[in-house]
This record gives C-alpha cells, sequence and structure tokens, in this order.
C-alpha cells in the first residue's frame, strides 16, 4: 500500500542537500536496467549526478525532485 498526503509548505527535495533530504524513497524492480531507464526519462525523470551506474542499480528524480532508484535482482 502507498499513501500519499498534500502538504501546504512544500519544497522539493535536492538530492544530496541534508536540508532539503527526500520524503520518500522507491526502488522499483525491473528486468533490464536499460530499457527502464529509457521508459523513465521519457515521462520526465533524470539520471543523479553521483549516480555511477553499478551493475543492477541507478538512481534517478522524478520531475519534481523526489529521488528513486530503478534496481534489478542483481542489485537488491
Amino acid at each position: 500500500m502507498v499513501l500519499l498526503q498534500r502538504v501546504d509548505d512544500f519544497r522539493a527535495p535536492r538530492w544530496t542537500d541534508s536540508a532539503r533530504p527526500q520524503q520518500m524513497h522507491i526502488d522499483v524492480m525491473v528486468t533490464n536496467l536499460d530499457t527502464a531507464e529509457a521508459q523513465v526519462l521519457a515521462l520526465g525523470a533524470t539520471l543523479l549526478d553521483g549516480s555511477d551506474k553499478p551493475i543492477g542499480y541507478r538512481v534517478y528524480q522524478d520531475p519534481v525532485g523526489h529521488p528513486f532508484c530503478l534496481i534489478t535482482p542483481e542489485g537488491a
């Protein structure tokens, strides 16, 4: 179950900025990182700096700034 809540004083998170930390983090299990990356980039995500694309794991942010990861079983 995922529950969402609207906040009046929303401040978008900034990757690696402790003054504006993430409010959530979601790992999405995929079978192919390259295919999934193309899909999330087409939907407006960006690959984050510092995401060195290790095997099975990549870090992105959605258009609002929330970080999330695409992972494969070998990265879990």
